[in-house]
């Protein structure tokens, strides 16, 4: 079932209710269908907003733990991370905490100072980088994820210009793409590197293949 992501006080209620009463064997179904056709699941993305209960909370963790996810990753606030960390504890899964380039809101991941405030509630949270919007809100990618590379639940791959410049064509910006790559494989850290296609093309299949192949030049050498 489909629920819209409206703002409305009718469809947000709607949607927890959602939540917190479908059977968890929904979840487990959709595990055993990706199993079935070789999908390893690494990780749940789910978005912890300051205005979710705790209760819609830690039904996520069961979400994930009944899909076989290892860990969650989610575009979240500073300010909710203090009650996301206990039961991230609880359930000791790895909570990714998504960044992108809003400078403005210092509630809002995009400040390595705001990675490192919510890292400082819990051991159980972590990053999930995203070297795009990094680069676009004027920070190095690379030595913030050598210095938290034990945080990482994942990288987000895609290129775009500094000073919260648009997404660009692999190659065309600012972001240290091929660096990055390279530093995983030289390090055999265990991040997923997730290509991430934000930019317009003119044909979306073919575009990721190229992102793709960007990705296999870079490593094969």
């Amino acid at each position: 079932m489909k629920y819209s992501t409206s703002s409305s006080p009718d469809r947000r209620a709607e949607l927890r209710k959602w939540r917190t009463t479908v059977p968890l064997d929904y979840c487990t179904e959709i595990r055993r269908k990706c199993d079935d056709a070789g999908i390893f699941i690494s990780a749940y993305n789910y978005s912890f907003r300051d205005d979710f209960t705790d209760e819609e909370i830690e039904r996520e963790f069961e979400m994930a733990r009944a899909l076989g996810a290892k860990a969650l990753t989610a575009s979240s606030t500073v300010s909710v991370t203090r009650r996301v960390a206990p039961i991230a504890a609880k359930y000791k899964m790895m909570v990714g905490m998504h960044g992108h380039d809003n400078l403005a809101d210092p509630n809002e991941f995009a400040r390595p100072q705001s990675f490192e405030t919510a890292m400082n509630q819990s051991e159980w949270i972590g990053l999930n980088l995203d070297i795009g919007h990094f680069t676009a809100a004027g920070y190095d990618a690379l030595p913030f994820l050598e210095k938290y590379h034990s945080r990482t639940v994942t990288v987000h791959i895609k290129d775009r210009k500094r000073n919260q410049g648009p997404n660009v064509p692999w190659g065309e910006g600012d972001t240290p793409l091929k660096a990055t790559l390279e530093l995983l494989k030289a390090r055999q850290w265990n991040i997923p590197a997730n290509i991430e296609y934000a930019y317009k093309g003119a044909d979306t299949v073919a575009e990721v293949k190229r992102c793709y192949a960007y990705c296999k030049t870079v490593l094969s050498s």
